[in-house]
């Protein structure tokens, strides 16, 4: 992979959401500089529901810049960086295209962890103003990438992406998001057995079932 982050991104504002949390912390916009970026993400930033969209298993979330003008033709506007929530705008990358658990390494000391696909909810659907939001995102299947951060450090706009470790189960992002499927479960509980890889407690009960469907 040969890409480099466009935009980094932290919370501008607190906005009330109708949902059980009652705000929403979406509203990522570009900064100038470095940012440091520790276990629970970038310093500065905020999720407002860290059940669900934050902690360390998801303290970065990555997407990017070309699903972002597919869908600024698709709706008619501008996808400026952060509209998303996300936290890098990366180009030259199809991100989904990682294998869970692939490891990457942003800038000269930043090192992360892909560790699933971000799952759209309704603050997300809310947040744009569009009915059928979640299904449309979730049929484009880019829906980038959550990430632990491994090595602590900062991240600038302009750095390179490099992937250090690819782990060789051959689940993608990409696969898991649209299927599902019980080989892929299997090949992922087979990878962390081998290889004392841990998998992210998000996804683990999924794989699990999916595991168990094959059986």
């Amino acid at each position: 992979m040969t890409a480099r982050v466009t935009h980094v991104c932290r919370v501008a504002d607190l906005h009330p959401d109708a949902g059980t949390v009652g705000v929403t912390a979406i509203d990522k916009r570009p900064v100038s500089g470095p940012v440091k970026v520790g276990t629970y993400g970038l310093y500065g930033d905020v999720q407002a529901d860290r059940k669900h969209h934050g902690g360390p298993e998801k303290a970065v979330y990555a997407f990017a810049q070309a699903e972002a003008d597919h869908w600024a033709a698709e709706l008619g506007e501008d996808v400026p960086a952060g509209r998303f929530g996300e936290n890098l705008r990366v180009a030259g990358a199809v991100v989904e295209d990682a294998e869970i658990g692939e490891r990457w390494r942003v800038g000269p000391t930043l090192e992360l962890e892909v560790t699933g696909p971000r799952t759209p909810c309704a603050t997300f659907g809310r947040w744009l103003h569009q009915d059928g939001w979640v299904r449309r995102f979730s049929e484009r299947a880019h829906p980038g990438v959550y990430l632990r951060v491994l090595t602590t450090g900062e991240v600038t706009a302009g750095d390179e992406v490099s992937v250090t470790h690819r782990p060789g189960h051959g689940v993608t992002v990409r696969d898991w998001f649209t299927r599902q499927d019980p080989a892929d479960a299997r090949a992922l509980l087979a990878h962390e057995r081998a290889t004392g890889w841990t998998m992210a407690d998000y996804l683990r009960d999924y794989v699990g079932r999916a595991a168990a469907r094959g059986q």
